[in-house]
């Protein structure tokens, strides 16, 4: 099989909550422009290329993909484009969405939600997406402060019907155990990549204990960040990717999808090639050998 022919079936499946998905989808974020996210002067994505790449997504088995309403450039919206280019939806296609942050028209940063202004940021996104109900809803946390407040603020809405299934997004382990007793959580998305430190690792692995997924942002872009991948790459993943013939970006996928099974991959793209290999590497096996190179002391501080 070519690139261009595995799907995401390839790299197995995994629930969120009573939703099963394939483990490799598809982060919205880098969608509505080129270059680096939420930049004030992006250039906006092609609106035919971008629900090309979500349409091809979805014929390769993607069926999660992660968006947010402040996911947007000017002129491209990533709810709008995920509609546009796909409703009526699926029955087994979950979108997840993040809540908490918000952006002015202008593309500038607002104050994060209060618990009252969720509802908005929840409705906002049922309206660009074109949903009665949010499969997924994250609360995305800045900080060490205490969430309960705000998570119990989607927990009602959970309970009216709005959303089906929370989740977390760039929090710490307390944070977890506070969520948790006021609802359940789905899952957990956080900053996690080869070169992730022991206190990364051990919150996976109490993830993984829980049958939380654990869904990595910045995987591929490490420090870059909203930037993306820099164009140089660590000596040890360049080293697997030869060996195997792929690219960079497809190791540390590998790599991320070799942390647990349930640890979920969101990588994004505007292209159909690099969609067709971020797909791919769900497939791909890395030895024992492999995955101890990688997880040497390096370089990578991602």
């Amino acid at each position: 099989m070519t690139s261009q022919t595995i799907t995401a079936a390839a790299s197995g499946t995994y629930r969120l909550g009573d939703l099963t998905v394939h483990r490799v989808g598809f982060g919205a974020m880098r969608l509505p422009q080129h270059g680096e996210a939420f930049a004030a002067d992006a250039v906006p994505r092609d609106r035919d290329q971008a629900v090309a790449v979500l349409r091809r997504a979805v014929e390769l088995g993607v069926n999660h993909i992660d968006t947010a309403a402040f996911y947007f450039s000017p002129l491209r919206s990533a709810n709008e484009l995920i509609n546009r280019a796909l409703a009526p939806y699926g029955d087994d296609l979950v979108l997840s969405t993040k809540v908490g942050p918000g952006r002015d028209a202008a593309g500038g940063w607002l104050p994060h939600a209060t618990p009252a202004q969720l509802r908005g940021q929840v409705e906002e996104n049922l309206r660009q997406l074109g949903r009665d109900h949010l499969d997924v809803v994250n609360l995305r946390v800045v900080g060490t402060g205490s969430l309960a407040e705000r998570f119990g603020a989607l927990a009602e809405l959970r309970e009216a019907g709005l959303v089906r299934h929370l989740g977390l997004s760039n929090v710490h382990p307390h944070h977890l155990a506070e969520a948790r007793a006021i609802a359940p959580v789905v899952c957990v998305q956080n900053m996690y990549g080869i070169g992730a430190s022991p206190e990364q690792r051990e919150f996976l692995r109490r993830c993984g204990e829980h049958g939380i997924a654990f869904v990595p942002f910045y995987s591929i872009a490490g420090s870059g960040r909203e930037r993306g991948a820099t164009t140089g790459d660590d000596p040890r993943v360049s080293a697997v990717a030869r060996s195997h013939g792929v690219s960079a970006a497809q190791i540390r996928l590998a790599w991320t999808l070799h942390q647990g099974p349930h640890v979920l991959a969101i990588p994004g793209t505007g292209d159909l090639g690099h969609l067709a290999q971020n797909v791919a590497a769900g497939a791909l096996r890395l030895s024992a050998d492999e995955l101890a190179l990688l997880d040497s002391p390096g370089p990578d501080p991602a």
